[in-house]
């Protein structure tokens, strides 16, 4: 048995295909990730619910932040996955895990879409792919879920993919542009053992 307290490096980022969609690893080195990347990283609706450690502005700002990113999954710390339509490879956003703890067995979930991918569903269907990868390869038990209180979207989206709403955590998250001033959270979670919410679904 592998010692958690121990280096370690998960599975390569996968390549999931469902829900007409296709997940893959972030590519640093290719313009169309890098744009995307940054495009978001300047969307106010973004900026509003999110507050990245460190601003990205510019193109050069973007490729080093997902380098990180990137790095952090070979390092079995994160798992960082673009999503794309599955017919013609636009990128509509990103889901992913951060804060992977194999000594509790549980990490942090997290996503967004781009503008013009919103509205879609695709929140939903890329997490509900995810979570089965999360589970059966990573051999978590327990995925948290959070946002900012007033998210109703992102709210919406953990429900539907069995994240159940588990109460509110007072000052969890940084307000909206301010390192130096809090909001509170809604914390979900789904455990290895709660059943698929889409399984029923057809």
């Amino acid at each position: 048995m592998t010692d958690p307290r121990e280096p370690y490096a998960g599975p390569p980022a996968p390549v999931l295909d469902g829900h007409g969609l296709r997940l893959r690893p972030w590519d640093p080195g290719s313009a169309a990730d890098v744009d995307a990347w940054l495009r978001v990283h300047l969307d106010p609706e973004f900026l509003r619910w999110n507050t990245p450690l460190r601003a990205v502005t510019d193109t050069a700002g973007a490729r080093e932040s997902l380098r990180a990113r990137t790095a952090a999954t070979e390092a079995g710390t994160a798992v960082v996955l673009c999503v794309t339509d599955a017919e013609d490879g636009a990128i509509l956003g990103q889901v992913g895990l951060n804060a992977i703890d194999r000594v509790r067995s549980c990490a942090n979930v997290g996503y967004w879409v781009l503008p013009e991918a919103r509205g879609r569903q695709v929140a939903t269907r890329s997490l509900r792919l995810a979570t089965v990868w999360f589970f059966a390869r990573l051999g978590l038990h327990r995925l948290e879920l959070g946002h900012a209180l007033g998210h109703g979207a992102s709210c919406r989206v953990a429900e539907r993919c069995g994240f159940r709403y588990e109460g509110t955590l007072r000052g969890a998250m940084w307000e909206a542009g301010r390192q130096d001033a809090w909001r509170d959270v809604h914390g979900h979670a789904r455990l290895a053992t709660d059943p698929d919410p889409a399984a029923g679904s057809g």
